[in-house]
C-alpha cells in the first residue's frame, strides 16, 4: 500500500483525500477525506479571472491541507485543477500561491484528463461488471465518460451548478428567490445545447448504467434517502430513480433559499447552487432514458489518488513528497 495525498480544486469546492491506495488491485482506504467550499469560480465566468477573495479562501484551505498531510506522511501528493482555473487570465496567480504552501503545483487539466479521471474513481472497484455512462456534475463544467473496463469516449461541456446559477439564476440584488419559470427555462436550453454537444462525441443513450458523482448528485442522492445529516456510506452505490430526481429538483428550483437552507443535507455553499446542479442531473437522465442513477462518493478524487500512488512507486523512495511547512 502506498500513502497519498490528492486534491482536487474545482470552481465551487476543493477536496482533500489522504489514502493508502494499492494501484493493482484497486483497494484504497481512506486516512482523510474532506471537503471546503471556497467558491474559487466566483464571477469567472463573467470576468474571466479568479478574484481576490476566491483566491484567499482557496489558499486558506490548502494551508489547512498541509498540516493534515504533514501528519499522515504521505509519500506522494498530487493536486488537479479544473474548470474554473481553466478558464481564469490570472491563474498563475493560483498556481504560484498553491505551490509556496503545498510544495507542489497544481496541474491544470483539461475536461478529457477530468472526465478520465472521474471514470477510474468511480469504477475501478467495479471494473468489467458492466458499461457505465459516468457524469460529474461540478460547479463549473459537467464531465460525460463511456466506459467499461476503460474509457472509450469522453467530453467536458461547460455547465455545472455555479456556471448556470451565476449565468441566470442571479440579478444585481442576489439570487433570484425562488427562480421565474423563464429563468429555469433558460438554464435548461444551456443544458439541452450542452448534452447535444456531449452526443456529438460521447454516445449518452447507449451504457446500461448512469453513475453520478459529486456534490449536486449527492445532495440529491441524501434528500432522497431521507437522510437528517449527511452519511456516505448509505450514499454510495445507493440507486435513485428517475421519478425521485424528478420530484427533488422541481422542490428545490420552487423553493426560497430559507426553505433550501433549512434542508439539513443541504451543505450551505450548495444552498444557492444546488436547484441547478440537481436540473443537470434530471435533464441527463431524461436524454438517455436512465430509470435510475447510481451515486458514487468515489470520484475525480480517487482517480486522482490512484494516479499519485502510481507515481509514488516509479520515483526514488529517498525522495518523498514534501509539503511546504504550513507555517
Amino acid at each position: 500500500m502506498t500513502r497519498v495525498a490528492a486534491i482536487d480544486c474545482g470552481t465551487n469546492s476543493i477536496r482533500l483525500l489522504v489514502a493508502d491506495v494499492d494501484p493493482e488491485s484497486g483497494e484504497l482506504v481512506d486516512l482523510d477525506r474532506r471537503m471546503t467550499i471556497v467558491r474559487l469560480g466566483q464571477g469567472v465566468d463573467r470576468t474571466g479571472r479568479l478574484a481576490p477573495e476566491a483566491l484567499e479562501r482557496t489558499f486558506a484551505a490548502c494551508r489547512e491541507y498541509a498540516q493534515v498531510i504533514a501528519g499522515h506522511g504521505a509519500r506522494a501528493v498530487r493536486f488537479v485543477a479544473t474548470s474554473a482555473t481553466r478558464d481564469a487570465e490570472n491563474r498563475e496567480v493560483f498556481v504560484r500561491g498553491v505551490a509556496e504552501i503545498l510544495g507542489v503545483e497544481p496541474e491544470v487539466i483539461t475536461g478529457d484528463q477530468e472526465a478520465a479521471f472521474s471514470f477510474t474513481g468511480a469504477t475501478k472497484e467495479l471494473a468489467g461488471q458492466d458499461s457505465y455512462l459516468v457524469v460529474d456534475i461540478g460547479g463549473g463544467s459537467t464531465e460525460f465518460v463511456v466506459g467499461d473496463d476503460r474509457v472509450r469516449a469522453a467530453r467536458s461541456v461547460d455547465i455545472g451548478c455555479v456556471r448556470l446559477t451565476e449565468r441566470h439564476l442571479v440579478r444585481e440584488d442576489g439570487v433570484l428567490d425562488p427562480p421565474t419559470p423563464a429563468a429555469i427555462a433558460t438554464v435548461r436550453a444551456d443544458i439541452e445545447a450542452a448534452l447535444d454537444l456531449a452526443e456529438e462525441t460521447v454516445p449518452l443513450r447507449e451504457p446500461r448504467t448512469l453513475v453520478g458523482l459529486a456534490g449536486s448528485v449527492t445532495t440529491v442522492a441524501a434528500i432522497a434517502l431521507g437522510l437528517r445529516g449527511y452519511d456516505s456510506a448509505a450514499i454510495h452505490r445507493s440507486r435513485i430513480p428517475y421519478e425521485k430526481v424528478k420530484e427533488i429538483t422541481g422542490h428545490l428550483l420552487a423553493a426560497t433559499h430559507a426553505e433550501r437552507a433549512g434542508i439539513p443535507v443541504i451543505h450551505p455553499g450548495r444552498v444557492d447552487v444546488i436547484g441547478a446542479g440537481a436540473l443537470v442531473l434530471l435533464a441527463i437522465m431524461e436524454r438517455t432514458g436512465a430509470q435510475e442513477v447510481v451515486v458514487s462518493e468515489h470520484d475525480i478524487l480517487d482517480g486522482i489518488a490512484y494516479q499519485a500512488a502510481d507515481t509514488a512507486d516509479t520515483a526514488d523512495p529517498a525522495d518523498p513528497a514534501d509539503p511546504a511547512d504550513p507555517a
